[in-house]
């Protein structure tokens, strides 16, 4: 998966917070309160998320109400996934990462494990981002 760009990430983070649907419009309201955006560019960057499976989208009226196609949490660890597996050792990378955890992340990394072990033993589950093996 690929990252977003600077104004593809400011959309999403909108969407992830405000935990609705939005239209454009209130995107563009929004993201002008820190700088100034044509409506058109907002509007155009939401069909690229919607056609790269990032957003969702259901007709209102004329308008194009958006949504997230999945959670942060979601976008993050594909993310973490596909830079391990860019990797040629990916034991070596983990045990760094691991290395600069603080101990709250620590005990975070350690809850997430027995979770997953807890709900899904023996099995890989998808994470539900577009594209994710399932």
């Amino acid at each position: 998966m690929r990252r977003l760009g600077d104004l593809e990430a400011e959309i999403m983070d909108r969407l992830w917070t405000w935990d609705r649907p939005a239209t454009v419009r209130e995107i563009v309201d929004d993201l002008n309160r820190s700088r100034p955006l044509a409506y058109t560019t907002v509007m155009t960057v939401a069909d690229i998320l919607y056609r790269k499976g990032m957003l969702r989208r259901e007709k209102s009226g004329r308008a194009w109400n958006y949504r997230p196609a999945c959670t942060r949490e979601a976008y993050s660890a594909a993310l973490m996934r596909d830079v391990l597996g860019e990797s040629p050792n990916p034991t070596g990378a983990l045990a760094h990462l691991v290395g600069q955890l603080t101990p709250e992340e620590l005990d975070a990394l350690r809850a997430a494990i027995e979770s997953v072990d807890r709900d899904q033993p023996g099995g890989r589950p998808g994470d539900g981002t577009p594209g994710a093996a399932r």
